[in-house]
């Protein structure tokens, strides 16, 4: 897989950075860097991008509003050292948000989480990309990619997503083998992770959203290696 990233940044430094570090993993491919969003704009039409690497902070048009003015976006990696945008971020679906200074390793998750939203599963449709979930004598229509995590609880699955906390009357064994997503992996005997929003690792533990989740000893190497990391 060769991914075509767009670097914008206006701080030279800053692009020299991700560049180098996209000169790490061979399936990066940089086709243009860019000072502005306004030079942003006019290389996104020159150019078939699948990756954007964003900052936030820049002068004219700041990295979220550029952001907002795009129809069909690329995939986003927001790269900033303001962690007040988090929020406003993640509801425009940006894939990773990385902040200054990052490391080679927190690049790596990132770029890990954009060939997960980038590869198609054999034989996954676009009406496989959805579940219906029963709780609270409600029936949610859910959203794979909007699916945080899910944890056992006795004969029910606490079910977090961007938007519910829904407890569907599932075990959660059923739950995880109904999965359709190659973005879910197991972590720990009582929960299951969607890849495409885990924040950062620490030790042996997982932080999504505000969030702090454990890696059982059984489940790390298994981990580890979906995200490219052994």
């Amino acid at each position: 897989m060769i991914i075509t990233c767009l670097v914008v940044d206006d701080e030279p430094i800053a692009r020299d950075i991700v560049n180098r570090y996209a000169g790490f993993l061979p399936e990066l491919q940089v086709v243009a860097n860019a000072s502005n969003a306004l030079e942003a704009r006019d290389l996104l039409q020159q150019h078939p991008i699948d990756l954007l690497f964003l900052d936030i902070n820049m002068p004219e048009l700041d990295g979220l509003s550029f952001l907002k003015t795009l129809k069909e976006p690329p995939l986003v990696i927001l790269t900033t050292a303001y962690k007040e945008f988090a929020h406003e971020a993640f509801n425009l679906d940006v894939t990773d948000y990385l902040l200054k200074p990052f490391s080679l390793e927190r690049f790596i998750v990132a770029v890990d989480k954009v060939k997960s939203r980038l590869e198609v599963k054999p034989g996954v449709t676009e009406s496989e990309d959805f579940t219906f979930l029963k709780s609270d004598g409600k029936i949610f229509k859910v959203m794979y990619h909007d699916i945080l995590y899910a944890e056992a609880c006795g004969n029910y699955t606490k079910v977090y997503t961007v938007q519910h906390k829904l407890m569907p009357a599932v075990s959660f064994t059923q739950f995880v083998e109904g999965l359709s997503s190659r973005n879910f992996i197991r972590i720990h005997r009582s929960y299951v992770i969607n890849k495409m929003h885990i924040g950062h690792l620490e030790g042996n533990r997982i932080f999504i959203q505000n969030t702090e989740l454990p890696i059982g000893n059984n489940f790390k190497a298994d981990f580890l290696k979906s995200i490219g990391m052994v």
